[in-house]
């Protein structure tokens, strides 16, 4: 079925690869609920729903798409959905309210999967900025894992310097990365995977990694079902005036998911003359992860960057998916557990590191003699770790890169969809918030 054999891995390296992937991104199953929380989701709740919406991407992506990509809520969806939504309405509406506008972005995004058009997206965009994307997430999961760890602190002169070196998470942080290097270095299949429970054990034994709360609990959703109709869901935005934030929640989705399979797909040797096979399945995924997730309670979900950590283990096929999505099934009955270790940043954050340093290699592809292709290509790669966001590196990208074929008479080589993204996205920058 997913034809281990004819992508040159194994069930071996396939099941090392969906537990590394799902050790990098365990985080967000923690994150999630914590920053829903302040928009007044039950942590119980949006716990539940996040684990909900990972599991179902990501099972359609090993089954429809078989690829070893993982899906699950965004991080920086979640926070718009509670800052810009929730509470800056200043109790005008609720997460319940707000739950509806998430609830029609996913019926929006799996209708525009049904047809070519989302497809389409991926082939109009030029060279350059495919590997531009990939090369731009490189450096923001580098970044992630450098800030996670402590490596990298916030600095109110300089927005950023050398974190303490002499903190054990800094330590471990290092430690961690040295031993996967070496693996890595002495070509030691799933090197990211054994570096990660290698320093794992050590912060067991140092007294750093704990179970407080225990190891096993049941999952629930407290609150039930939050949205399910349809049409109840589209009159609440209407009533509410939602328009913005389903259009927000649509164009980032759409191109977070669309960015993200661009530098996987190219970073796992998927891409064939520019294009991603079954990226209509792929594309699929994230749409009805974000409408089960809405239903249940978190915010719009997408294709993980994390999964690149999968990738570079040896993660080829859907099967890698499927084990991510068991994982995330059985982790809804280990909360405590879960917790416990996403909360230790210093085990996964080296992977991120690592992998961010793999991807980093397509600038080479890009033609930096040609400044009318290399400016856009490098404005995605400066934006994407500097604002923390795969989508506004895109938006800048899309907007001058058609502004720079036209400078220099290229007018045949904008092709109009091109043109029409670069007006949305700028309409998005100036009156969305984002």
């Amino acid at each position: 079925m997913f034809h281990v054999k004819e992508h040159g891995t194994s069930i071996r390296k396939e099941i090392v690869a969906g537990l590394t992937t799902f050790l990098t991104m365990a985080y967000i199953m923690v994150v999630n609920p914590i920053i829903l929380a302040d928009a007044g989701v039950p942590f119980e709740q949006s716990f539940t729903a996040t684990i909900l919406a990972a599991a179902v991407g990501t099972l359609f992506m090993g089954l429809l798409a078989n690829y070893p990509f993982a899906v699950a809520p965004g991080m920086g969806l979640n926070a718009y959905f509670a800052y810009s939504v929730v509470l800056a309405q200043g109790g005008a509406i609720d997460y319940r309210i707000a739950f509806s506008a998430v609830f029609v972005t996913g019926l929006l995004l799996v209708l525009l999967s049904l047809t070519p058009l989302r497809t389409k997206l991926i082939e109009v965009i030029p060279r350059s900025m495919k590997h531009a994307i990939t090369a731009g997430i490189g450096l923001f999961i580098a970044f992630i894992g450098l800030r996670l760890s402590g490596l990298i602190v916030a600095d109110p002169s300089n927005l950023v310097k050398l974190g303490n070196l002499h903190s054990p998470s800094v330590v471990l942080a290092l430690t961690g990365l040295l031993v996967t290097l070496v693996l890595l270095v002495r070509n030691v299949n799933g090197a990211l995977f054994i570096g990660m429970v290698i320093t794992g054990i050590i912060a067991y034994l140092s007294g750093y990694l704990w179970f407080s709360n225990g190891f096993v609990g049941t999952p629930g959703l407290p609150e039930g079902l939050l949205v399910w109709n349809p049409v109840t869901a589209v009159g609440d935005v209407i009533r509410y005036g939602l328009y913005g934030v389903v259009f927000s929640f649509f164009l980032v989705t759409l191109f977070d998911t669309t960015g993200t399979l661009l530098g996987l797909g190219e970073q796992a040797g998927f891409m064939r003359e520019g294009k991603l096979p079954r990226s209509g399945r792929a594309l699929f995924s994230d749409s009805a992860a974000t409408l089960f997730g809405s239903m249940a309670g978190t915010s719009p979900s997408t294709a993980y960057i994390e999964s690149a950590s999968g990738v570079g283990a040896g993660g080829r096929t859907g099967l890698t998916a499927i084990v991510i999505a068991v994982l995330f099934g059985l982790s809804a009955f280990f909360g405590p557990t879960i917790g416990a270790i996403a909360g230790i940043s210093a085990i996964t954050s080296p992977a991120l590191i690592i992998v961010g340093s793999f991807m980093i290699t397509s600038v080479k592809h890009i033609e930096w003699d040609k400044f009318h292709e290399a400016f856009p290509a490098f404005l995605v790669i400066l934006s994407m770790p500097l604002t923390s966001s795969i989508g506004t590196g895109i938006a800048l990208g899309f907007i001058s890169y058609p502004i720079m074929k036209a400078a220099k008479g290229l007018w045949k080589d904008i092709h109009p969809l091109m043109a029409i993204l670069a007006l949305l996205f700028i309409y998005q920058l100036v009156f969305l918030p984002h």
